[in-house]
This record gives structure tokens, sequence and C-alpha cells, in this order.
């Protein structure tokens, strides 16, 4: 069996499948979060030299009335806009350019950090109005949270839940459906919880501890999450949908994005104090493979993997990385402190130290997935 076979058979999708999924999909988020860059920077007076998608040689493109020139080019794995004053399309500035009342570096310091911020913004933003349109045309769909189900020997069983609950919160967090109780617990291995819910029409308050399982993903690695043990089965009550109007839907869409942030952002600190490994970290063959998933269930599916996709990004995007949007905030948060901006070899050195960051993000995403392939060809 060839590699592409594996590869193509992996639950059944094809690989160029997976890949074209991928690509629509970081097309749609990158064009999205350099659109936040762009108009931003219009509205600030900032002169565009360059709004491009991908990488590498131009496939084609055009020229706007203001002489920015659009472009989609051949490697689709991010993008950038390029302002007028920068040196690079890491925004790095030229400090030989004159700063014209159009030069990017010469406009007041909460103009630069507006115009930054707003690609990370323009990811959440369209994760948001996903969330929020999706729950006005499909309903959001939901079980119950009651529980139907208690694994033997989990944490559930020992501490006295019981088939029928109703559970209403967790750690003060309400719980309106199952999903939401899987959520509350999912990043919290090992963690005393307080759980409300209702046995018979009467509240109860229990500590319950989710014990922390391994859980294997589709490429053979494994994940370490909470579990509380217990199950809620479709057949003992059929999923709700409820569509919401537009205010509801729009709060739906903020809660389901701020849940999805505050849970990346769990997984992130729990990888940097060493109680999740850092094989957990996936790079774009585990990103295609999800993406496959996602469009081969509808696209509807597809849609909501956009979403969450989305947020990732706003989110690595933040990261205090020079070369990243969040490394030109703090740069720029340090000229807001010193009321000058931080000297060209210091700037130099920081982008430098950002790329070989990037670099290595990016090196362990391949390494890891080179071993989720190695585990599907051989299970190894």
């Amino acid at each position: 069996m060839t590699i592409f076979d594996a590869l193509q058979n992996i639950q059944g999708l094809s690989l160029l499948y997976s890949i074209a999924a991928f690509i629509v999909a970081l097309v749609v988020i990158v064009f999205v979060h350099e659109f936040g860059h762009f108009i931003v920077g219009r509205w600030c007076g900032v002169g565009i030299e360059t709004f491009s998608v991908g990488f590498g040689k131009e496939l084609f493109g055009f020229n706007d009335k203001h002489g920015t020139r659009w472009k989609f080019c051949m490697i689709p794995a991010g993008g950038y806009v390029k302002f007028e004053g920068d040196a690079n399309p890491a925004s790095m500035p030229d400090n030989s350019a004159a700063r014209t009342p159009t030069n990017l570096h010469g406009k007041p310091v909460i103009q630069r950090m507006a115009i930054v911020a707003a690609g990370p913004i323009a990811n959440f933003l369209l994760a948001i109005a996903i969330f929020a349109v999706g729950a006005m045309i499909i309903g959001y769909p939901y079980l119950r949270p009651v529980v139907s189900e208690i694994l033997p020997g989990s944490a559930a069983a020992e501490a006295g839940i019981m088939v029928g609950d109703e559970i209403q919160s967790v750690d003060g967090v309400k719980t309106k459906s199952f999903e939401a109780v899987t959520e509350a617990v999912f990043m919290r291995p090992g963690e005393p919880l307080v759980i409300e819910l209702k046995r018979g029409g009467a509240p109860i308050t229990l500590t319950v501890t989710p014990k922390p399982i391994e859980r294997q993903d589709n490429f053979g690695g494994t994940v370490k999450v909470g579990q509380l043990g217990v199950g809620h089965t479709r057949q003992a009550d059929e999923p709700i949908y409820e569509r919401l109007g537009p205010v509801n839907a729009l709060m739906h869409g903020v809660e389901r994005t701020w849940s999805t942030i505050s849970l990346t952002g769990q997984f992130v600190k729990k990888l940097f104090t060493g109680q999740q490994s850092v094989k957990q970290v996936g790079g774009p063959i585990m990103i295609g493979k999800f993406a496959g998933d996602a469009a081969s269930n509808g696209i509807s599916s597809f849609i909501y993997f956009i979403a969450l996709l989305s947020i990732s990004i706003g989110i690595i995007n933040l990261f205090p990385i020079p070369m990243l949007d969040g490394g030109h905030l703090v740069f720029y948060a340090i000229e807001a402190v010193l009321g000058k901006p931080l000297g060209p070899v210091a700037q130099e050195w920081g982008y430098r130290i950002g790329f070989s960051c990037v670099l290595m993000l990016m090196l362990l995403g391949l390494f890891n997935d080179s071993g989720r392939v190695t585990n599907v060809l051989f299970g190894t």
C-alpha cells in the first residue's frame, strides 16, 4: 500500500478532497484576517501597496482605484497587507522611507495598534457571524443535560450522580445542553468542580473531579481531557433545534466564540506548563484532515469548521511573538510607554527571534503530523 493510498483511505476520505477543503477554508480565513488590517488601515488614512492572499508567484490580481494591488498567489499558506512604509510583508518599518502622512509608521501608536489588532478581531467576528447566522437559519441543536447513562467507576459514579439527574451548571457555568456539560469539563482534568443538578425536581450540589483520560485522535495521537463519565443517548432524548432571533443569535455567536477562545487559551496554558503534551500540536496535515472530515459531513459542518479554524488563527496571531500581530502590539505598547519606538537593532533582533519561534512551531506541527501519518501507515 502506498502512502497516497493510505492517506486516501483514512475514514474513506480522498487526500485531494481534504487538501481542497483545507485550501478553501484557509483562503476564506486569510482574506477576512487581512481585510481587517486593510479596512482599518484605510480608515486611518494609511497608504496600502499590496493586499495578498498567499505567498510566492502571483496567479492573478488587479489594481484598485487607490493603487492597491490585490493579488492571489501560488502558496495559500497565509497572506499579508503591505502598507506604505513597510520594508517587507512582515511589516518591519522601512527606516529610510519618508514619514509622509500616509506612512504607517508615522501614524500615532494608537492607530497602528488598531490596525494590527483588526486582523485577529476580524477572525473572531467571522466566527461570531457564522455561529449567529447558523443559529437563525438552521437552529441551535442541543441535547438536554439529562444523564441517561453512567460509566462504572467514573468520577460521576463516585460522586453520586444518578441516571435521570439534570445538570444545571458546572463550576458556575450554566449548562443548557449536554454538550455544554462536556465542554465545561473537557479541559479540566483532575480539577474539582462544583456541579449543581436537579433530581426529581429537588436541587442538589456535588463536587466532582473529572478523571484525566487520553483520547486518541484520528491520526493515532493522544490528547489528555477531563471525563465525568456521564452519557446522554439520542435514543433517550432527540436533539432539540432552537432557532434564535437576531439578538439572541448574536449573543449565542459571541458566547460560543468566547467559549472556544477560553478553551483554546486553557489548552495553550497547559502546553506551556507541561500539563498537556506538545505532541498534540498539529500541522497542515492534521488541519487538512479535519477540513476534509468537516466538508464530507456537509456544507454546514464545513462552515462551522471555518469558524473554529478562524478563531484558532486569530488566537495564534495574538501570541506575543515578533512577526505575528501580537508581537507588533508588544512593540507598540513599549513605544507607548517609552514615548519612542525601539531602536532598529532591537527590532531587527526581535523579528529574527520571532521568525525562529514561528519556524519552530511549524516544524513541530509537521513533525507531529509525520508521526500521525506513520501511525496510520504502520500502526506504530
